[in-house]
């Protein structure tokens, strides 16, 4: 990487984002990535996207299924996030997921999972911006999510309720 890559990765990286496995059978086998670009895109229709590296061995197994599963890890699945962005070996080894009837694959204890199908690739840069039509989806408001932030994962601490309540405690004793 040049001096200029790798600058820009230090900065991009002080931008937190969630970790998304990207997943669908091959050949009846789950086969994915992890993605941390996840981002929604539109409402109506339901779209969300993720940006896939030109560099990348997995995608063009991937593009060419009928349905791809998005899974948001949870704050739990630091490990699942590791063996999805590894590179080589069975990344699903000992993780638990599931497949829907049309190939998609989701990770199961996700704190949310989308059911798509590919909409749109966009060539940019040294990647690809993939837009997903979402055809399913569901969350699980208890379970927080995994977080990627300056090159590391992360969990969510619960702070700002906390922080509010007592501020605003300290204000109404003053």
């Amino acid at each position: 990487m040049t001096a200029v890559e790798l600058e820009l990765r230090r900065v991009y990286g002080a931008y937190p984002t969630g970790v998304t496995a990207v997943a669908g059978l091959v050949d009846g086998r789950p086969v994915g990535i992890a993605a941390s670009s996840f981002v929604p895109v539109s409402l109506n229709p339901p779209l969300v996207s993720v940006c896939v590296a030109h560099t990348s061995s997995t995608w063009p197994s991937l593009r060419g299924l009928r349905r791809i599963g998005i899974s948001v890890l949870g704050a739990h699945q630091e490990e699942v996030g590791r063996r999805l962005g590894a590179r080589g070996g069975d990344r699903f080894a000992g993780v638990a997921w599931r497949s829907t009837a049309d190939g998609s694959v989701l990770i199961e204890g996700a704190a949310a999972w989308f059911d798509c199908t590919i909409e749109q690739e966009v060539r940019s840069g040294d990647h690809d911006i993939v837009v997903f039509r979402v055809r399913d989806l569901d969350a699980s408001a208890d379970i927080a999510p995994l977080v990627f932030h300056a090159s590391a994962f992360r969990r969510l601490r619960e702070t700002c309720r906390t922080d509010g309540a007592q501020r605003a405690a300290r204000i109404r004793r003053r």
